[in-house]
């Protein structure tokens, strides 16, 4: 063999073998997910997609951004929709800006708990809602990540039983007309008042009373500052685990499967840790001498569903769709 073909057949050979290596990397090489949340690494959902992330490790590399540090709340649906992010933790709010049928979601008394909330996206009729967000905005929804139910925590010691004890009592609310109706649809007087100002608010008598999870009230020592807590349950706290639909697509049909079957083992042991967090948090409240009792829930969900159903957010609810949810056991 003459230098010149020598030479060239080492080339030819050398780019062959490069040119295989290369494919062979691009053919190994896994996708990134990139995940965004508002909590923090301490969260007990953290833990949880934790978890769901090292249970896809052979599958793709997750890459958490929390406490917003990616992006900011509240923006992360549009990012998944550009194809800047591929995970989040997702507002049921934030989906119903876009799919306003998802306002139902949103309101009060629809989920009895945790379970029952999970059982709804389990059902044809949550089945259903998932996929009209994936046809409309393609974002394609996991599983619910529950958080805590909100609870009612009151300075006057007035007994309640039913919406119509609520009549006149100012029940801090969040600023915003979604929060306001939540407020009303419960018997009460809604009054916005920023977060970081509720603890001196019920010191100084400017609200008789707060709605947040047991467990975030204990946090912030609301109780120290109010004599009861009424179980009325009226949120069941949640976001989804959501994934863009391309993302979710260029899994495999094994991947999305094992995908699935890892976010709900991770978030039914999140859900176990929230409602024993919970059970801890009455224990407390009844050592400081606080009364914590349920109210007549049946009375309260009657009331709500009503004000909702007569309200304008339920024209755009499917019909028969409160039902069905009702209906879930």
């Amino acid at each position: 063999m003459s230098g010149l073909k020598r030479r060239d057949f080492v080339i030819g050979a050398t780019a062959a073998a490069t040119a295989s290596s290369l494919g062979a990397r691009a053919q190994a090489a896994k996708p990134k997910f990139r995940f965004s949340a508002a909590f923090t690494d301490q969260d007990i959902r953290a833990e949880a997609y934790k978890a769901l992330g090292d249970a896809m490790k052979d599958d793709f590399d997750y890459e958490p951004h929390l406490a917003n540090t990616l992006f900011r709340q509240g923006t992360e649906l549009v990012a998944l929709q550009r194809g800047n992010l591929e995970m989040c933790n997702l507002s049921p709010a934030d989906i119903s800006r876009q799919v306003p049928s998802w306002s139902l979601l949103t309101s009060a008394y629809l989920f009895r708990d945790s379970d029952h909330l999970k059982k709804t996206f389990q059902s044809a009729a949550g089945q259903e809602m998932i996929k009209e967000v994936k046809d409309k905005i393609g974002i394609h929804l996991v599983a619910p990540v529950f958080f805590g139910t909100r609870q009612v925590n009151l300075k006057p010691g007035k007994k309640i039983a039913t919406p119509a004890d609520m009549t006149g009592m100012k029940l801090r609310m969040p600023p915003g007309e979604a929060w306001a109706f939540l407020g009303q649809s419960i018997g009460a007087n809604p009054t916005p008042v920023a977060f970081a100002e509720v603890y001196t608010a019920l010191q100084t008598g400017a609200i008789d009373g707060q709605d947040n999870p047991l467990v975030l009230s204990r946090t912030m020592k609301f109780h120290e500052v109010t004599s009861q807590f009424v179980l009325t349950g009226h949120v069941v706290g949640y976001d989804m685990c959501a994934v863009a639909a391309k993302s979710w697509d260029g899994l495999s049909a094994a991947q999305r499967a094992k995908f699935a079957a890892a976010a709900e083992k991770a978030f039914d042991a999140c859900a176990a840790k929230y409602n024993a967090q919970e059970q801890d948090a009455v224990a407390f409240f009844k050592a400081q001498g606080k009364e914590v009792y349920a109210p007549d829930v049946g009375a309260f969900r009657s009331f709500a569903q009503k004000k909702y159903l007569e309200s304008e957010m339920a024209k755009d609810w499917p019909k028969g769709m409160i039902e069905r949810i009702n209906a879930i056991r």
